[in-house]
């Protein structure tokens, strides 16, 4: 009975941590939906008076935002990075976990004080090295630098390192080249690490605010955390708009986490097995 009684209070109090946390979304939500006025009103209204479907087409058509156009930027910087981290971040981690040569574990260690070092410490050099290769303001500012990651390198080499050696030795022996090995063994096997690598560098490249302002200075090349940062006036912030604005930046991540849930749970479990 007491067992029960401890689950009752455990799942009451997830419960109500799980409202303190959903407010925040539902009262962004809900203002977007507000007039101006209404959004500025005291006491605040919880339901709008006067929904306003308006604020997304205003936010979404607007021609002096471009904010359409930097979603569209959000999306292909996302997905580059993504794709870039999991196939270098991959195959550095397959060499680490599996290949033998001198200095394998300096290397290593190297790659784990990367972890250490601050991305605020390291955007001046970025933004000398872009500014040298004429890439200010362009795709190769927003991708190249953030497609592989210590992080990567370290969370996939945990995930190798729990694959049975045999498999590998079995496969040399049959005469697979390393790269086949990599691709035909490795990469299947690893799907639940891969996915739990892919949330973490969605999340990471659609939120990025630091590297987009420094390296970018145009409107069009914006992506959406600075696009929403300015709808902050000088004199005023349309605060409907601006809620509309990050209603609508969260829907993907919210559904790429609700598709690879189960995944990025077993990833997480996985990845820790062997050291």
């Amino acid at each position: 009975m007491a067992v029960k009684s401890n689950k009752r209070f455990i799942h009451l109090v997830l419960i109500a941590g799980s409202i303190v946390m959903l407010l925040p979304f539902a009262w962004m939500l809900l203002t977007s939906f507000k007039t101006m006025a209404e959004s500025m009103a005291f006491p605040p209204t919880i339901l709008p008076d006067r929904w306003m479907f308006t604020n997304y087409v205003d936010v979404m058509f607007n021609e002096n935002t471009f904010f359409a156009l930097n979603y569209l930027n959000t999306i292909i910087v996302t997905v580059c990075r993504t794709v870039g981290q999991l196939l270098l971040c991959s195959l550095a981690a397959y060499a680490i976990a599996t290949l033998y040569f001198p200095g394998k574990n300096v290397i290593f260690l190297l790659i784990l004080s990367v972890m250490m070092i601050p991305n605020q410490i390291v955007i001046i050099p970025t933004y000398i090295l872009m500014r040298d290769l004429d890439w200010l303001d362009t795709y190769q500012a927003l991708i190249i630098p953030g497609i592989a990651s210590a992080f990567g390198v370290f969370l996939l080499r945990q995930f190798f390192m729990s694959v049975p050696h045999e498999i590998n030795e079995a496969a040399r022996m049959d005469g697979c080249s390393l790269f086949r090995i990599y691709w035909k063994i490795y990469i299947p096997l690893s799907g639940p690490a891969l996915v739990s690598l892919s949330i973490f560098v969605i999340m990471a490249a659609w939120n990025d605010f630091l590297a987009p302002l420094v390296l970018t200075n145009s409107s069009e090349m914006y992506v959406l955390s600075i696009a929403i940062a300015n709808f902050v006036g000088e004199y005023e912030t349309n605060y409907p708009q601006m809620m509309a604005a990050a209603t609508l930046s969260v829907i993907p991540l919210i559904a790429a986490f609700v598709i690879l849930q189960r995944y990025f749970v077993e990833g997480i479990s996985m990845t820790g097995v062997k050291g």
